[in-house]
């Protein structure tokens, strides 16, 4: 193994600065546009129940049209814009995802915590349950926008973390290269 404390020309002699990003990807579905427009449908409906209503039958029934509607539409909204995309930043000291406009849900997982990282050629939705933040017992868990190329870490406990993400290959070689040595797949190959 060569010595890198010693090389000027070898960016691995002078790791990045705590904090600073040394990858960032994302990953788009641009279909969820159609889902969150049929929530805002959902939630006009619901308004326009409220205003406009000449229901005869009483109150009750018109309340809980207008509730109903309302609250579809907005949790659909939520559900969907808060996973339209999701970025990945990986630093020296950890990976973190977020979700969606507001960064909603985010995870920060410590490296210390990864013990691998692979590429997975495709994730599907089919393969976690559907879109969104999944969960599946003794798998581990996913965030899943889109159909495609992804990245899978393996956590200390066994378990996985998924995310589809554009350039995945890149995201886990720069895993890797931060891996402690001894630490499963994730030991920097020797030059």
């Amino acid at each position: 193994m060569r010595d890198h404390s010693h090389d000027p020309a070898d960016p691995a002699a002078y790791p990045p600065e705590p904090g600073t990003a040394v990858w960032t990807g994302r990953a788009t579905n641009r279909m969820q546009w159609l889902l969150a427009l049929a929530g805002a449908a959902f939630v006009v409906l619901g308004v326009e129940l409220a205003v406009n209503s000449s229901w005869t039958s009483g109150i009750a029934p018109l309340l809980m049209s207008v509730i109903g509607c309302v609250a579809v539409g907005l949790l659909m909204l939520y559900g969907t814009l808060a996973f339209v995309h999701v970025s990945v930043r990986v630093d020296s000291d950890a990976m973190e995802v977020r979700c969606g406009h507001l960064g909603l849900p985010r995870r920060r997982i410590p490296l210390s915590h990864v013990v691998g990282a692979d590429f997975a050629p495709s994730v599907t939705p089919r393969q976690w349950g559907g879109w969104g933040y999944r969960w599946r017992p003794g798998k581990g868990t996913a965030v899943v926008v889109r159909r495609g190329e992804g990245l899978v870490v393996t956590l200390g406990d066994g378990l996985t973390f998924t995310v589809t993400v554009d350039d995945a290959e890149s995201a886990v070689r720069a895993i890797r290269d931060r891996l402690r040595p001894g630490a499963g797949t994730g030991t920097p190959a020797e030059i």
